[in-house]
């Protein structure tokens, strides 16, 4: 009886690796009692420093039904490790032989992911990564149709009860046409990319965006995305620049309304710390390559900027303001809350990163997911910037189910947003508290978490 006891609870020595729990029963130890004998008195032997939690019983029946018997015991020899690991896996083994699952071991978010970026790409169903342009042309077709339509009924209307609503819901249509472009940029609204620079040209041109000075500066983004230094959008300060801003500057970055307001701004100007600007060519934000594509966006931009100008003179400067000028700075709050909060404002800290604990998957695990309530469909399922941020190349109309497909793999390394209500106001105390709280980051470390200054409301927070 005592050797079937040892035999199913299975005290007898392991290899050094100690593998997962397993099913099934002892058969050798039950055929060869006196063996058994000699491996348990070897194995009590060597496990003097292995704490044995004395309210666990050995001698508790096992059904065989339940599938729980295990084959772990203590190893002959254990490896070099120290007092601390050794004893947690000490009682890591003992709870799993008696069937007990361990505590929630605390999430490390910062912590090196156990999968691969092709684990999560071999998740995702092939067909996601299909582009199909007239699809994509469907959706310029639908907004553009949207964006005259609303300016036509707002002139026919010209209520003051009507131009509120106009302006909002114009400023949301802005926004939807700079993603659409925005998927240009990417190449992922087409395989031809004389179709993607047109159309891509077309819309951005259209709200003052210069196409190629910012798709080439938000690719950088995307391929430094969580790195202090070189991500290019939203990124930390270290504290050694946070310090030496001016009191205006400081202010005016985290005080709302004005960091939703900073788009046109950082176009011209780029972020503090970092120089150039999307119109310039001769910018270090470009390759000599890219200078011609820059010139061309400048040109296309100085032309959209002349039109409106002369529109003024066509119907007057109120009117060329409230029909273009507010939802203008409608889309400008809309791109800045959205690219904010992509990368800003959970409920936990997330890391950033330096030097070799940066990798291209590691930072694109750090950006968020947000739900816009109705207005997903509107600017077509930006929200879903996890998978967008690995893989910029899918068309925004997968993206929800590669999404899905994908958070197997993820695990806890995706974050469900929060549900939305029908519009998404409550993002808009995600935004406050971020503001309040994430304004630096150390100079020092390659893993860093934000900081507050105290100066400004926010409460002190350590790495």
């Amino acid at each position: 009886m005592a050797s079937w006891v040892l035999s199913e609870c299975g005290i007898r020595p392991l290899p050094q690796v100690f593998p997962r729990p397993r099913t099934g029963t002892i058969s050798s130890a039950a055929a060869n009692p006196n063996q058994s004998k000699i491996q348990f008195l070897q194995a009590k032997k060597r496990t003097a420093d292995l704490r044995f939690p004395s309210s666990i019983s050995t001698s508790i029946g096992f059904s065989r039904e339940r599938k729980w018997v295990l084959n772990v015991s203590a190893p002959l020899k254990v490896a070099s490790i120290d007092e601390d690991e050794r004893n947690e896996r000490s009682e890591r083994i003992v709870n799993d032989v008696n069937g007990v699952e361990d505590e929630e071991v605390s999430f490390d978010p910062g912590a090196p992911p156990p999968f691969k970026l092709a684990d999560i790409r071999a998740a995702i169903p092939k067909h996601c990564w299909v582009k199909n342009p007239w699809k994509s042309m469907s959706y310029v077709a639908r907004d553009v149709v949207v964006v005259f339509a609303l300016a036509a009924a707002a002139a026919y209307l010209n209520n003051w009860l009507v131009w509120p609503l106009y302006w909002a819901a114009q400023g949301t249509m802005f926004w939807a046409l700079f993603v659409l472009g925005h998927d240009c940029g990417h190449g992922s609204f087409s395989n031809n990319p004389k179709l993607n620079s047109v159309v891509g040209h077309l819309l951005h041109s259209s709200i003052l965006v210069p196409y190629h000075g910012w798709r080439i500066s938000h690719r950088t983004h995307h391929q430094n995305h969580g790195h202090v230094e070189n991500d290019e959008s939203w990124h930390p300060l270290p504290e050694k620049i946070y310090n030496n801003l001016d009191s205006i500057t400081r202010t005016l970055r985290f005080t709302i309304p004005f960091p939703m307001l900073a788009y046109p701004f950082y176009l011209w100007g780029r972020s503090p710390g970092k120089t150039g600007s999307h119109f310039d060519p001769n910018s270090d934000l470009f390759l000599p390559t890219e200078r011609k594509d820059v010139i061309t966006s400048t040109l296309c931009w100085t032309a959209m900027a002349g039109l409106l100008v002369g529109l003024c003179f066509v119907i007057g400067p109120v009117q060329m303001l409230k029909f273009y000028g507010i939802p203008y700075w409608g889309f400008v709050m809309w791109l800045d809350l959205v690219t904010y909060l992509h990368h800003h404002g959970h409920e936990e800290k997330l890391p950033w990163y330096r030097r070799k604990e940066w990798s291209y998957l590691r930072g694109g695990l750090t950006t968020l997911d947000r739900d816009y309530g109705w207005i997903n469909n509107v600017h077509h399922d930006i929200g879903t910037h996890v998978i967008h941020h690995l893989f910029p190349q899918i068309p925004h109309y997968h993206l929800v189910e590669a999404t899905e497909a994908a958070k197997p793999v993820l695990g806890k390394y995706y974050r469900e947003p929060k549900k939305s209500g029908p519009l998404p106001f409550h993002l808009i105390g995600s935004l406050i508290t971020s503001l309040k709280q994430d304004h630096y980051v150390s100079d020092h470390g390659d893993i860093v978490y934000y900081k507050s200054d105290p100066k400004l409301g926010g409460s002190s927070i350590s790495e």
